[in-house]
């Protein structure tokens, strides 16, 4: 079955005051290359507990969204205005570069990766010496881990007295190495023109991979680096570059599913849109030194039904070496938490569940998730909230953001009956977590939401959307 796949398309919509860019991600969902939904689903958590540790081993990493039913994709075009080559990249708020394959391209290992559009061979661009980025750049240094610009300008080859006096004009910024989940890449940064719709970034920044291992396609990071593709477009427009947002239209993983676009904004708008009464959320950026491209927040607790499971120290706050604190990440599926933690509301919400419904364990093997349950009555679970560090921060999710149910037996033995499960994962002892955020905030748990991205005050908000609705109404005022 095809890894399902977010696909991010370019029918753009630009509002008459230039303040808001407004893009629709449909989302299709195929199980062709999974034998059943238990394959789909132990694939799926796999890779998201494969990405969160991840995070706590790489002094810099580049987190890719390899995981079934967390891909979105990104689509523009990129080269002169006499020659633009259309590309397709996954969007992950969890980077903060845009990068693709370029030709010619060898990826080592690919065999069976997903590629979010087979059509679309790697770029054949003619970049010529203007089209390099030079090692004295602001660029150069941030996608070399803020590597000294004359140790870059030394490494390419440039005279010390052409050093010394800043002069490195013809030296361009040396390849750097990115590692991510289960693969790596080795790039050449370059700029040039991006489009997308009537709007153009002429000197948009990229790195340009001629081999990878494990990855066919490229990704345009969404994070807060210099480099991401938000803080590129605030060049153009400060407002479209310091503030997006996404709403996420709620998906499954037990068959072909066509949903209705789910609306991405950059920039602002107005929130009233879509005939709802909206009232969001708000909690801190928390700033993370060791992974500042990171959206990190500090979460207090965590509520099953009425009962309050306050959260370790590590999740409330980041500390000088980086460690701690709550990614939000588009590019995880499901919601990665401490093990005590984790326990904690297992154990309580177990407890509640166990009463009306048996436990499914052999479900709970093939998936990789748990608590699962047969619900052969009137299910019943109690409801999960979030609690953010801050006054009333706190987020309800709605039962199908943390309990996903389907039908057991598409192996045809036995009659099928209905099962539940759990979409939390346990991330591991904290003592294992150092170097790196403590939780995960997985996509799958931000369905139903606006989730905002505020850069100008530091912040992220929540708000319980209909996201179908909320882009009918956005696209129609912008036409």
């Amino acid at each position: 079955m095809a890894n399902p796949l977010f696909f991010l398309m370019l029918m753009l919509c630009i509002s008459h005051s230039s303040q808001m860019l407004l893009l629709p991600l449909t989302h299709s969902l195929s199980k062709t290359q999974f034998n059943s939904t238990h394959h789909l689903l132990k694939s799926t958590s796999t890779s998201s507990l494969a990405r969160f540790h991840r995070h706590h081993h790489q002094q810099r990493q580049v987190s890719l969204p390899l995981s079934p039913g967390s891909d979105y994709t990104l689509s523009f075009n990129i080269g002169p205005h006499h020659n633009p080559q259309p590309i397709t990249l996954y969007m992950d708020t969890g980077s903060d570069l845009v990068w693709f394959p370029c030709s010619p391209f060898e990826c080592i290992l690919c065999e069976g990766k997903p590629n979010p559009n087979p059509s679309l061979k790697p770029l054949n661009l003619t970049l010529s010496q203007s089209d390099a980025v030079s090692c004295q750049s602001h660029a150069c240094s941030a996608a070399h881990s803020h590597v000294s610009n004359s140790d870059l300008c030394a490494i390419a080859r440039c005279p010390l007295d052409s050093i010394e006096t800043r002069d490195c004009s013809s030296a361009t910024c040396p390849p750097f190495y990115y590692a991510y989940a289960d693969g790596s890449l080795v790039g050449i940064l370059y700029k040039n023109t991006l489009s997308i719709s009537s709007i153009f970034l002429t000197n948009f920044t990229f790195g340009c991979a001629h081999t990878t291992l494990a990855e066919p396609t490229g990704v345009a990071g969404f994070g807060r680096g210099a480099l991401s593709f938000p803080a590129q477009l605030s060049t153009l427009n400060p407002d479209l570059g310091n503030r997006f947002s996404y709403c996420l239209v709620s998906h499954s993983f037990d068959g072909e599913r066509v949903n209705p676009p789910s609306p991405l904004i950059l920039g602002r708008y107005d929130a009233a849109a879509g005939n709802e009464e909206v009232e969001f959320v708000y909690t801190s950026m928390l700033r993370n030194p060791k992974h500042p491209y990171f959206y990190c927040v500090g979460l207090a607790g965590i509520s099953v039904g009425k009962k309050m499971l306050p959260a370790p120290e590590i999740l409330r706050r980041v500390d000088g070496k980086g460690d701690g604190g709550m990614v939000v990440d588009s590019g995880t599926t499901f919601t990665m938490l401490p093990a005590s933690l984790y326990e904690s509301v297992v154990g309580e919400f177990d407890a509640r569940v166990r009463r009306v419904h048996v436990r499914a364990r052999e479900i709970e093997n093939k998936t990789g998730l748990g608590p699962c349950y047969y619900l052969d009555r009137v299910s019943e679970v109690p409801v999960v909230t979030f609690h953010f560090v801050g006054n009333g921060s706190s987020v309800v999710l709605p039962r199908r953001n943390y309990f996903y149910e389907f039908l057991d037996g598409g192996d045809g033995v036995g009659k099928k009956r209905k099962v539940g499960c759990m979409m939390l994962m346990n991330g591991g002892d904290e003592s294992e977590l150092s170097g790196g955020p403590g939780a995960t905030l997985g996509n799958y748990q931000q369905q139903g939401f606006e989730v905002v991205y505020d850069l100008e005050k530091q912040r992220v908000g929540f708000a319980k959307r209909q996201c179908a609705s909320l882009w009918d109404s956005l696209n129609h005022q912008n036409r």
